[in-house]
């Protein structure tokens, strides 16, 4: 009878320890990226009475006779079932559709989370809202906008996003242009007539240097041959433009050759360096009809500011300058583990890893099997509150059935003793 009022006990303690997780389960139902734990049971070692035998001529094979000494908690094992996603719209707040951890430090040492509650604090840092813990990932170089993810992400790989504090310009490297020659134009011989003659067709385009200072050209073109065009470029702001060329065209006006081609510039003031602009002239053609060519757009940018950022499904934060101009500012790091359910708990939606997680592997979203990162979506909790309440049922009647066997067991002992009597 002691060995069935100690089973009762056993199952008493691990049925308090099934209901404590649900508990804490039903307590988390509205925790952002929150997954849910279960408990499962084993039992104890078995007491044997008498062995198996084998069966002989005369008779045949007998069972063991055993009987169990109660039960165990086996473990509490994490259920990382994808939580639902739920729409916030605030661009700083991201949600992982898949597998992936994101990556957060306090300076000492490196934890992970799916909760995206992120933020930007006093400094610009993207933070984690509820505990400050900086985000981490790989920072793009501020002139060029390109990051290496070959670099080592540590607890000092923060993101910092500038709003306001950031200016960024871009040289200009190409233009182009597009419209019309008038193949009705007469042909000069040389000697050229000197730039500013009428015979010479003219189109300007605004680009940059280095600096973001403008950079204004004027693009000449006169007929110097049958289905032939020269043309030279000339500086409206007083700096040196060194290259020419000619365009050829074939007899259904079609540009044959002489695309794209590159000029020098160099800067008049301002101490920016000479720089080369390649011309694309491909969308200009030769047609009996009045010469109109213009500017089809260029490449450079003047300084800006940084007002605004987006981040998208790789995890690439990506500023939007005043000047119109996009570049990345940094890509956010995602990890993945061989056993993502070795993790452990740190509290404050955090966990950090185990023996048995195995090692970090870091990377960008979207690859090496990592999710997608959805910017102005949060993750629920995965908690469904129909299942805990019929785990909530079945642990309170296995409680009540249990303490009925330690109840019957002691009246069952006071009989006895009172044999005595």
């Amino acid at each position: 009878m002691l060995q069935a009022l100690l089973a009762g006990v056993a199952s008493i303690k691990a049925q308090q320890t099934r209901m404590n997780v649900i508990g804490n389960n039903l307590a988390n139902v509205n925790t952002t990226s929150y997954k849910g734990s279960r408990v499962t049971f084993q039992d104890m070692i078995a007491q044997t009475i008498r062995g198996a035998s084998r069966p002989n001529a005369n008779l045949g094979g007998t069972n063991p006779v055993q009987y169990g000494l109660g039960v165990l908690i086996s473990g509490t094992d994490i259920n990382n079932e994808q939580g639902s996603l739920s729409a916030t719209n605030r661009p700083t707040d991201l949600a992982i559709q898949g597998n992936g951890f994101f990556m957060t430090s306090n300076n000492d040492r490196v934890a992970y989370t799916r909760d995206g509650a992120f933020d930007i604090d006093a400094e610009g840092v993207l933070v984690h809202r509820s505990t400050g813990e900086r985000v981490l990932g790989w920072t793009a170089d501020p002139a060029t906008g390109v990051f290496d993810q070959n670099q080592v992400v540590g607890t000092q790989s923060t993101l910092v996003i500038p709003i306001g504090q950031r200016t960024a310009v871009q040289v200009s490297t190409t233009a182009s242009f597009a419209g019309n020659l008038d193949a009705g134009d007469p042909i000069v011989a040389a000697p050229l007539p000197p730039l500013g003659d009428p015979a010479w067709r003219v189109a300007s385009v605004r680009t940059f240097d280095s600096l973001g200072a403008p950079q204004d050209l004027t693009i000449h073109f006169i007929k110097s041959n049958t289905g032939e065009w020269t043309w030279q470029v000339t500086s409206d702001s007083g700096s040196t433009v060194t290259g020419g060329g000619t365009l050829q065209f074939d007899g259904s006006g079609i540009l044959t050759s002489g695309s794209p081609a590159s000029i020098t510039i160099t800067p008049a003031a301002g101490g920016a360096p000479a720089f080369d602009v390649e011309l694309d002239f491909s969308r200009i053609g030769q047609l009996n009809t009045e010469t109109q060519v213009q500017s089809a757009g260029q490449n450079g940018f003047p300084p800006g500011s940084l007002q605004g950022f987006s981040i998208g499904v790789d995890g690439t934060i990506t500023g939007l300058f005043t000047n119109g101009l996009t570049r990345p500012l940094g890509r956010i790091a995602m990890v993945i583990f061989p056993n993502s359910n070795g993790l452990e708990r740190m509290g404050n939606n955090m966990w950090r890893a185990t023996d048995n997680s195995g090692l970090p592997v870091v990377g960008a979203s979207k690859s090496g099997g990592r999710g997608s990162i959805n910017a102005g979506f949060l993750e629920q909790s995965n908690i469904d509150i129909g299942n805990e309440f019929t785990d909530l049922i079945v642990t309170q009647r296995g409680f009540q059935a249990n303490t009925k066997v330690v109840t019957t067991v002691d009246e069952m002992l006071q009989d006895l003793i009172n044999m005595k009597r």
